[in-house]
């Protein structure tokens, strides 16, 4: 995932990481909760990791993947709130790596396959596509569309379950194919 950035001035600069961050938040936030004990202890280390970010992002280069660039300063301030505590863990550092790489993996099937379903999603036809989404986008009852469709609550079922059967098989073809570059 690249991230560009036109070249800016100082503000648009700081609007630049902000909204970078914003877009990274959650990811960034499950990574390091993910790898801390203690929600206290991980918002410490990502609020750290976010200021070191932000003192850091002149050496970011635009275009390039924020997320694992922030991924990684995240890690080292995990590693630095480890060693300043001294905390004893069962985890060594390597085995953090390990996990912290096992993250970035599955992760980015995640990705993969939400992209794959959106790819899908909008491969359906329109009636289909509506359907669809009132079910899972606005967590309509099935009575509910039935009606907004005029159908059988059956035909609804029925047709629900096509759809999600034809999606599977859509997004499994879509996300093994290999990437373009």
């Amino acid at each position: 995932m690249n991230d560009s950035l036109p070249p800016s001035d100082s503000a648009d600069r700081t609007e630049d990481f902000l909204r970078l961050l914003n877009e990274h938040e959650t990811s960034l936030k499950a990574y390091v909760h993910s790898l801390v004990r203690g929600a206290s202890d991980a918002e410490d280390v990502l609020q750290e990791a976010r200021l070191v970010m932000w003192r850091c992002f002149g050496d970011f280069t635009p275009g390039t993947n924020f997320r694992a660039w922030a991924r990684k300063i995240a890690f080292h301030q995990i590693l630095a709130f480890r060693r300043k505590a001294r905390r004893v863990t069962s985890l060594s550092e390597e085995t953090l790596e390990m996990l912290a790489a096992a993250l970035d993996q599955h992760e980015e099937r995640h990705h993969r396959h939400s992209e794959a379903l959106r790819q899908c999603v909008r491969r359906l036809s329109r009636p289909h596509r509506q359907i669809f989404l009132m079910r899972y986008s606005r967590d309509m009852s099935i009575p509910d569309i039935a009606q907004a469709v005029q159908r059988s609550e059956g035909a609804v079922y029925r047709l629900l379950s096509r759809l999600r059967a034809s999606l599977q098989t859509c997004v499994e073809s879509v996300s093994l194919r290999p990437e373009k570059p």
